[in-house]
């Protein structure tokens, strides 16, 4: 299977802003506002998105929410009289990694924090309070799903996780010692499964059929997004990139990332 033409312009149109979000979280880790409070924050903060914050609608949580619903499927006698047992078998494989996703970040909170510092809770961190710049990027996302329907939601699930820049930075910290270890392991758990996830993401995108206008729009969608995951990451982790390089990054100044074409399941 090769990638279409329309494709590989949507990679190319969101791929400087991929580099730009790995950039923030970059500078975090090496920046002098990094301290542990301000690490068990942005953790806990991963905690509450890994554990509650869903995509698809699952108010219970992420791997809560999936499992109610094969449990009702399961009493209600539905597996396999309507609902496709494959189906099933992702909500079942989606529940756990989300739950071990949650415990990988979890654990290295619980291995950075001291006495002093509160240990994890998964309800306790469910009413954290969310910042200004994460709240303009959610109403945008919500925006883009009133006024264009499934290409707005498209658009979000095209840039959640900025091609999964918090764990491929995050596992550079490998061999660091200390709370760069905890992250460093952390991450690397968690990323080949959002990679994939990621890329069967982008490369489903070829047996939508969409037409022409479609993925001009979803390229226009995805990268008004994208600019303002930007400062979202940046306010998130303490803010280390100077409102100048911000604004650069904004309008694509960065060097693209390469996208696997080949993991993706994409012949050369």
């Amino acid at each position: 299977m090769r990638a279409s033409a329309e494709l590989k312009r949507l990679i190319e149109t969101v791929a400087p802003y991929w580099a730009g979000e790995a950039e923030v979280i970059r500078a975090y880790f090496v920046s002098p506002k990094r301290t542990r409070a301000t690490d068990l924050d942005w953790l806990q903060r991963q905690c509450r998105k890994e554990f509650w914050v869903s995509l698809d609608g699952h108010k219970e949580g992420l791997f809560i929410g999936p499992i109610k619903t094969l449990v009702d499927a399961s009493a209600a006698e539905k597996i396999d009289r309507g609902f496709d047992r494959h189906a099933a078998l992702d909500l079942a494989e989606g529940a756990f990694q989300e739950f071990a996703h949650y415990v990988a970040f979890a654990d290295a909170y619980d291995e950075i924090r001291t006495d002093d510092d509160p240990p994890i809770d998964p309800y306790r961190i469910r009413d954290l309070k969310s910042w200004p710049e994460n709240e303009a990027l959610s109403d945008l996302r919500a925006q883009h799903g009133r006024d264009h329907g499934e290409i707005g939601a498209r658009a979000t699930r095209l840039t959640e996780g900025g091609y999964c820049s918090l764990f491929s930075e995050g596992m550079r910290l490998k061999g660091r010692g200390g709370a760069d270890d905890a992250i460093a392991v952390a991450c690397s758990l968690v990323y080949d499964d959002e990679f994939e996830h990621m890329l069967k993401g982008i490369a489903g995108l070829d047996k939508e059929g969409l037409k022409p206008s479609d993925w001009t729009l979803l390229g226009s969608l995805a990268v008004e997004q994208m600019r303002l995951r930007l400062p979202m990451r940046n306010a998130q982790f303490a803010k280390p990139m100077s409102d100048a390089r911000l604004a650069e990054l904004a309008v694509g100044k960065a060097a693209p990332v390469a996208f696997d074409y080949k993991r993706a399941g994409f012949e050369g």
